[in-house]
């Protein structure tokens, strides 16, 4: 698998995973796919394990991780928080020994501080806020009391696919207590049924697209006065929207308040995170004693992936980008490409992307397997591109 990076105008940044398959080149009559998104995140794994080093900074606080007195299982460092058969779910999926991220922002979430989670892809902070939410909820309550807002779809329905899985209760419990309800409120899907469902018997958590989650909001058929928790996932991606800030702002001051919630943010990258930190608690997007978890890793990339970059001018990137097809030959490759400017959209301009697939299509070898997900593009669109994709993609 290939991923390259076209979403800056002066470099390329293309990634490889070394396979032990034999060595091949692409064929006139290719027909591997090649996709393009404009997704700046690929989801690589919602749960990690490798061992990391921690330190947690925040505006009064800076020190390395003591890592002397580490729990030994997440059992022992969720005990008295997190309820029994909830624990009981993530060992039998097999998460059992906390990763450094784990253990070193659980204490900091149980103790209702308001967070910053700063560790890469695959370090485990979708467990840790999870585990956060249920140690929290309480599914006597007829309230949505969890709010989880994601930057994309697929991201949404993977955190709700986790979040469902810890929620099963054992046959045991069947008739002792409530269920706890998860639903998914993500752009593409049907909100009409998403209105009857939180005006008939509202779900405890809500995992959300903003767009989606704005129009319930602005129409009152979803309050937050029961909020007890926000957490916003890739809070940089987000912020860095421009579709997408402006919205991100009014949930975190003016749907609701940082003083009634507790309010976690989780990010695999933050620019200038000490600016962030301060803007927090100056725009009053979280309480003035927010932590800082902040874990770097001692090696920040697997060994089987490598990276590379290419320097060239804006308008040589079309050629830098299919020489490298040429010269590496993936069996398939992820695009990421930079979203088209409002200024571009009004003078009539072609997108990025469909001058990229016109070119490809074009030089690419004969090559026209060239399938285009979007984050505009509605559920039936999305779910026909990677029905093909099903059937087309090689195991890699």
């Amino acid at each position: 698998m290939a991923c390259l990076y076209a979403t800056q105008p002066y470099f390329l940044s293309w990634t490889f995973s070394v396979q032990p398959s034999p060595p091949h080149r692409l064929s006139p009559n290719c027909t591997r796919p090649l996709f393009l998104s404009y997704t700046n995140r690929t989801v690589n794994s919602l749960f990690g394990h490798k061992l990391l080093r921690a330190s947690i900074s925040s505006s009064c606080l800076s020190h390395e991780a003591d890592t002397t007195n580490r729990s030994s299982t997440l059992r022992e460092l969720c005990e008295g928080h997190v309820p029994d058969h909830v624990l009981r779910r993530v060992e039998e999926v097999g998460y059992i020994v906390p990763t450094n991220v784990q253990q070193q922002a659980l204490p900091i979430l149980f103790s209702g501080r308001d967070c910053i989670l700063h560790a890469q892809t695959g370090s485990g902070k979708t467990l840790a806020y999870l585990l956060l939410v249920y140690s929290l909820i309480n599914t006597q309550r007829s309230a949505v009391q969890a709010l989880i807002v994601v930057p994309t779809r697929e991201l949404g329905m993977q955190v709700t696919k986790v979040a469902r899985v810890l929620a099963a209760k054992p046959e045991d419990l069947q008739l002792e207590m409530k269920s706890c309800t998860v639903m998914a409120l993500l752009d593409g899907g049907t909100l009409r049924r998403h209105k009857n469902w939180l005006k008939a018997e509202p779900p405890t958590i809500v995992v959300a697209t903003l767009g989606s989650l704005c129009q319930m909001v602005e129409k009152q058929i979803f309050k937050l006065e029961t909020l007890r928790v926000l957490i916003i996932d890739e809070v940089d991606f987000m912020f860095n929207s421009s579709k997408q800030v402006g919205s991100l702002r009014k949930l975190l001051t003016s749907y609701s308040s940082s003083n009634h919630r507790q309010t976690i943010f989780a990010s695999a990258s933050i620019p200038q995170h000490r600016r962030f930190l301060y803007d927090c608690i100056q725009q009053k997007w979280t309480k003035a004693d927010v932590v800082h978890v902040h874990v770097n890793p001692i090696e920040p990339m697997p060994s089987s992936l490598h990276h590379r970059f290419v320097i060239c001018g804006k308008k040589e990137r079309h050629t830098a980008l299919l020489s490298l097809l040429q010269s590496d030959a993936p069996q398939c490759a992820i695009i990421f490409v930079g979203v088209q400017s409002e200024k571009s959209k009004k003078a009539g301009d072609a997108s990025p992307a469909t001058l990229l697939i016109n070119f490809l299509k074009a030089s690419h070898m004969g090559c026209s397997d060239i399938l285009l997900l979007e984050e505009d593009m509605n559920l039936n669109q999305r779910a026909a591109s990677l029905s093909v994709s099903t059937v087309q993609l090689p195991d890699v």
